[in-house]
């Protein structure tokens, strides 16, 4: 079983839910050290203080904010642990709110939550009426040395909490927009729902892997084996662009009716 990452309550009115949190995904990329390319020795830094020359160990590392007039100030574990804020123990439930009013950009990481001791009853109380009202709550909690809005939803026995980003930390994607004078017929827009209608299906994401983590992984264990690498794939791009785009939409579409004839043989 993981480890809780945070303890505190979700408070919503004079509901107060105890809870754990814990981490709901796990980085799973094949990871490297650095080596010299010339003996397979491992790489180490030290941490080094620029005024004393020392080296430093990471218990003497604290956080410094530089100021404008080049005054530093000094921050550390304790200073973080007690800051004048609520939302350091206390997920404060700000709003409920349908959840196809949010922008899946907004959202960051995802955790599920845990009821702790007394907590297990109002706990299936706030799922239940999230499910029942078809809402999520929007709510605030500070995780990792920031604050973060964030949503509590229920999945089923579950709740589960999505951290967001602020409004101010996603860019504006205006300038990747096509050309407003580019436009499509009807027919190319009905074409293309066909190639939809083609490929359309339930979603079920153990139907898919990680093709990169698992090529990279056949390199690897060559490399282990003292084996010839395995042969690359053919990776180059379609030459030439498309110029007839309802002849390659009526080919996409028989090329999908075919692997979809051939997948129900």
């Amino acid at each position: 079983m993981p480890r809780a990452i945070w303890k505190g309550a979700v408070s919503f009115g004079l509901v107060s839910i105890p809870v754990k949190l814990y981490g709901a995904t796990e980085d799973k990329d094949v990871s490297f050290h650095q080596v010299h390319s010339l003996d397979g020795g491992r790489i180490r830094y030290q941490r080094i203080c620029e005024k004393c020359g020392e080296v430093v160990s990471f218990a003497d590392i604290a956080k410094g904010f530089e100021a404008a007039d080049g005054r530093t100030a000094i921050l550390t574990d304790e200073d973080f642990s007690h800051l004048p804020l609520s939302t350091l123990r206390s997920v404060d439930v700000v709003q409920f709110v349908h959840a196809d009013d949010i922008d899946p950009t907004y959202i960051d990481r995802t955790y599920f939550l845990q009821a702790d001791s007394v907590g297990v009853k109002p706990y299936v109380l706030l799922r239940e009426a999230l499910t029942s009202a078809g809402q999520v709550a929007v709510v605030k909690v500070a995780l990792r040395q920031r604050e973060s809005l964030a949503l509590i939803r229920a999945r089923d026995d579950l709740l589960l909490l999505h951290t967001m980003y602020w409004p101010d930390e996603l860019r504006d994607g205006a300038f990747a927009a096509p050309p407003a004078e580019v436009t499509v017929s009807d027919a190319e827009i009905d074409m293309a729902k066909m190639l939809i209608g083609q490929l359309e299906g339930t979603f079920d994401p153990e139907a898919y892997s990680d093709s990169y983590r698992e090529a990279l992984l056949e390199v690897v264990e060559a490399k282990l084996a003292g084996a010839p690498a395995p042969e690359a794939a053919d990776t180059s791009a379609p030459a030439g662009d498309v110029v007839d785009l309802m002849a390659a939409l009526k080919a996409s579409v028989e090329a999908a009716k075919q692997r979809r004839e051939q997948a129900a043989e």
